[in-house]
Parts: structure tokens; sequence; C-alpha cells
């Protein structure tokens, strides 16, 4: 048996339940929890936001995680008990959540965990990574000597911020002037929205020729203004796409677009292999000292979950948030 938390329904509170121990069936890898971190899509599926999540409630959330192997199951190589690994690894389309002492995992799903990274930085790392990583690097395929510019400083900005640094470009960051600092600490150049226009920061960065790829984390307004903000035969990525947008400033600079949907991997089943190939790279990123997460410096157990999921939603967290499974 284990303990886990139960989300009962739509903005119910969690329940600390008893429930059977899973067991790894053959491909997967059952994983003893020590973190697990928590993310806006979490806060989205308990208050019933999130129907491309596919989780049907009663569930247990939980996306991000880092632990340690305690049994493997059959044709499974890669890992072996003892190993201490991290994973995006269910809390969507019907698959476990990390908020239990175990999981048991698709072993494609995961890598091990970096050596520079406890667990607690490596559990929040999975979902912003690869969301970062498939937008940069999959999909525009970011190079040194280009000017970036990322849209929102946050989770997936932040790592994108990073990511593109670690790949020799030149990063700018739009968001707030309360975020500059940590931007600046990224060696990136802070634009504060509220202070620039569009066509004012194109002009300052870029000469008016615009950002060779521009990264949207934000959606809305700035998704349309990176329609506004990329160079002719640029690319624009999101992995906010929601809403109707106007294309013909995109297409008037014969530049291309790209989703990211980082979590179809996990709903569909296939891809996998590609979760637990890019976490590999982000461990020799990180173990190089080119990333490293933010935390938030607040602690938070099983027993105070609404309080961790109450930082996200009152945006007074500064950085990513962790929940101690192995309190």
């Amino acid at each position: 048996m284990m303990q886990a938390m139960v989300l009962e329904g739509v903005d119910a509170p969690f329940r600390r339940a008893t429930v059977d121990r899973p067991k790894p069936a053959a491909g997967q890898v059952l994983v003893r929890v020590a973190a697990s971190g928590v993310n806006p899509l979490d806060l989205k599926i308990r208050h019933g936001q999130a129907p491309h999540a596919r989780h049907p409630l009663p569930a247990v959330l939980g996306l991000d995680l880092a632990g340690t192997v305690e049994s493997v199951g059959a044709a499974v190589t890669a890992f072996k008990p003892g190993d201490a690994v991290y994973g995006l690894a269910g809390g969507v389309g019907g698959l476990q959540g990390s908020l239990a002492e175990f999981i048991a995992v698709d072993a494609d799903l995961l890598a091990v965990k970096p050596k520079a990274l406890d667990m607690r930085e490596a559990a929040v790392l999975p979902l912003v990574f690869i969301t970062a990583w498939e937008g940069l690097v999959d999909r525009a395929r970011v190079r040194a000597g280009q000017k970036v510019l990322v849209q929102g400083a946050g989770g997936v900005g932040h790592m994108a911020i990073q990511i593109a640094r670690a790949f020799g470009a030149e990063v700018y960051a739009v968001d707030s002037a309360a975020r500059r600092p940590e931007i600046e600490a990224e060696n990136a150049v802070a634009i504060d929205y509220r202070r620039s226009t569009v066509d004012q920061y194109v002009d300052e960065h870029t000469g008016g020729e615009g950002f060779d790829l521009v990264y949207d984390t934000v959606g809305g307004q700035a998704l349309d203004a990176s329609f506004y903000a990329v160079r002719r035969f640029g690319h624009v990525v999101s992995c906010l796409g929601w809403g109707n947008h106007a294309l013909a400033p995109l297409s008037f600079r014969a530049a291309t677009y790209s989703g990211v949907f980082t979590l179809l991997p996990m709903l569909t089943g296939r891809g996998r292999a590609h979760h637990g190939e890019i976490l590999r790279e982000a461990a020799k990123l990180a173990d190089a000292g080119k990333i490293r997460p933010r935390l938030d410096p607040r602690r938070f157990g099983l027993s105070s979950i609404l309080d961790a999921y109450g930082a996200i939603e009152d945006r007074s967290a500064k950085g990513k948030v962790v929940v101690d499974v192995a309190e």
C-alpha cells in the first residue's frame, strides 16, 4: 500500500488516501517519489479548466517528479533500482500523478537525474525544460549568433532564456519591471512591456530588422506582438496559442509559426522516448552549469498542497513551487 493525495472533484480539497501501490508493467519503472513539481496546469485541472489534459476526477495530480527507482518491469534495461531519476510522468490523460509515494512510469518518459541538481530542483525541471526545448530546438533550430526574443520570463520563459543562451544566442525577454533582476541574472536583456511598444524595442535592439526567433510563453496579445517582432523569414513559436490571431503580420514577413503541445506524447502514447532524450540533454546542460531552475524558497508537503497551489494562484511564488512528497 501507499499514501496518495486524491482530488475527488473540481475545486474539492485533496484527500490523503491509502491505496494500492502500483506494480510496474512491462516497459515501466516504479519510482519512489521524493518531490513533485507544481505547474499552473495542475491548478487548471483542479478548477476544471483544462479539458485538453483529459484527466477525469477523482484522480491523483502532479505532472513532474524526481525520485528513486524502486523496481523495474520486464524489458527495462535503462534503469535499475536505486537510480535517481526525474521526468514529466503523469497527472494527465488518466495517468496517476506524482502526489503519491510511488508511481509507475513509462521508462521512456524518464532520465537519470542531473548530478548538479538535488531532488527538489530536478522535480521542477521536466515540463518547463521540455516545453522550451521543443520550441527552441526541435521547431526553430536555435543557433549561435541569433537574436532570440522570449515573451514572458516565468516557468517556461526562464528556461527558454537559459537554453537559448546555452546555444550561443543573444537573448532578450519581455516581462514586467519586477522581473528585470531575474532576467539580467540569466545574462539576457530585459524589456519592460509597460514602457516599450513592439516597434520601440524592435528598433532599439534590432535596428528595425526584427528578431530571428521569438518564443511566446504568454499567448494573447503577446503572441500578436510576436508576429510584429519577428524578422523577415524568421520563426515564431508559442506554447499558448489560444484565441484568435491575425496571421497577416507574420505572412508579410514571410515568417513561420510553430505550436508546442508538450502533453501530446503522454496523452497519445506516441513520441514518449523523445521526452526522455530531451531530459538527458537537460541533465548535460545542468551538469555543465548552463541551466538551473529557480525555486520558491518555501517548503510544502502533502499536507499543504493547497498552500503550494495558492503560491502560484496569488502570484507570490518567487520561482518554481515544489511539494516534498518524502516528508
